[in-house]
Parts: C-alpha cells; sequence; structure tokens
C-alpha cells in the first residue's frame, strides 16, 4: 500500500457512498473485514454483513451525497484519513454532515481488512 492506492481507495469509498451502492462498497472489503461505525457499538464482520449496513443505512435513508477526504499518515498496510461528507436524509430531509477520522488496514491486494471511524455530526433543516 501506497499513499496513492490509499487515495486511490479513498475515492472508490466516496464514489459509492455518492452512488449509494453496496455492490460497490462490498468490493472494497475482505470477505473477513470488519467495519466499526463508532466506537460504542458492535462491529459488522465480514463484506455482506457491510453490504447490508450500507443498504440499510444509505440506500434507504440517504441522498445528495458529497464526500472528501485527505491522506493523514500511511505505515506499511495501515492508513489515517480525515474525510467529511454531506447528505440529506430521505425522511426528514435535514442535511447532515460528518467530520471524522479513518483508521484504515489493508491486506497485499489493497482491500480493506477493518475499517474504524470516529465522527461528528450537524443537522440542519433544508430551506
Amino acid at each position: 500500500m501506497n499513499r496513492e492506492s490509499l487515495d486511490t481507495w479513498l475515492r472508490a469509498y466516496g464514489q459509492a457512498w455518492k452512488s449509494r451502492s453496496p455492490q460497490a462498497i462490498g468490493e472494497l472489503f475482505t470477505e473477513d473485514a470488519t467495519y466499526l461505525e463508532t466506537p460504542f457499538v458492535k462491529p459488522l464482520r465480514g463484506r455482506a454483513a457491510i453490504r447490508d449496513y450500507w443498504t440499510e443505512v444509505v440506500v434507504r435513508s440517504q441522498q445528495e451525497i458529497q464526500f472528501g477526504h485527505e491522506v493523514l499518515v500511511l505505515q506499511e498496510n495501515t492508513g489515517i484519513a480525515h474525510w467529511w461528507a454531506s447528505f440529506v436524509r430521505i425522511k426528514s430531509r435535514k442535511t447532515t454532515r460528518l467530520d471524522g477520522v479513518f483508521l484504515l488496514a489493508f491486506d497485499s491486494e489493497g482491500c480493506c481488512t477493518s475499517l474504524r471511524e470516529w465522527w461528528h455530526r450537524i443537522e440542519e433543516p433544508n430551506l
């Protein structure tokens, strides 16, 4: 893994989110990957669980998604990135903005084996 590979992976993650594609997000992870959305929930385990989560959380509740990122650190197969996103919640029509950090681990093929994230959120009504 190098900085360019990590940047490419993050762009693919952002594109999968913007296109609301559980299939595309699943392809970024190994079959046995773990995905921890916040430090206080049980981690998702496996590509299928990650796709199911994205179907529930992203496809059914978010639209007009924007995503950006900055690679902060990469050491061997572990990276840290700052990311930010915004989307409109389908049900409430509120705009949500997120600002967060990923801790990512990758296998030798460049697939993510572990994603941990920490983020802050602000929501505001659309005018």
